[in-house]
């Protein structure tokens, strides 16, 4: 799945179509990260977007896989050049279930979403953090909650009568990472080297 959203990303830049995927089609929630490693140095994110609702993964993946590299307002747009430093992770989310709290729940098991009401402005908030998030932050259960409450865009006082008014779902994933070095040789061994060449090449 993370060749196929390279295979996206390459074939955009080379006004190509990407090959046709190597899994079989399925319907699920999923998203597409970016992220870029440069010197050594630890992959810093470069672009996160998908959905939390269920989709065909073939063409949820191909969506996801430019949305998030190019149009993720956080970012400038991946460029070509960047390809030889860039990280891709998909995940396949699953096992949405209610939390009975905004404690039940375990770093680095579950993703969330919250939901709540903005008490200053009386208009509904909503995000999500997929598994990893907390686990590679190092955050509590708490520093969590509120930084995600800070993500759905609630400016005012987090106390703890608000954070129990909040309605959290949590979920796992499913996680596929593979970086370019990666991708580039598996272009080579399973689609011969003529056609590696010019995704190295382009990258530079």
């Amino acid at each position: 799945m993370a060749v196929y959203c390279f295979d996206t990303l390459v074939a955009h830049y080379s006004g190509e179509q990407p090959p046709l995927p190597a899994f079989e089609e399925g319907v699920h929630p999923l998203f597409v990260t970016w992220k870029k490693a440069t010197n050594g140095s630890e992959p810093r994110l470069r672009g996160c977007i998908g959905t939390l609702e269920p989709r065909q993964i073939v063409s949820g993946f191909k969506d996801y896989a430019l949305t998030s590299a190019l149009r993720d307002r956080r970012f400038s747009p991946i460029q070509s050049k960047e390809l030889a430093y860039l990280e891709c992770t998909v995940s396949i989310l699953t096992e949405y279930e209610p939390a009975l709290n905004y404690l039940d729940w375990e770093v680095g098991k579950h993703g969330l979403i919250i939901e709540f009401t903005d008490p200053d402005y009386n208009v509904r908030r909503s995000a999500t953090y997929l598994p990893e998030v907390a686990a590679h932050e190092g955050w509590t259960i708490l520093e969590t909650i509120d930084s995600l409450m800070r993500k759905a865009g609630y400016n005012g006082t987090i106390t703890e009568s608000l954070r129990n008014k909040i309605r959290v779902t949590r979920y796992q994933s499913t996680l596929y990472t593979m970086h370019y070095g990666e991708y580039a040789a598996y272009v080579k061994k399973n689609r011969g080297e003529i056609n590696a060449a010019p995704l190295v090449n382009g990258s530079k």
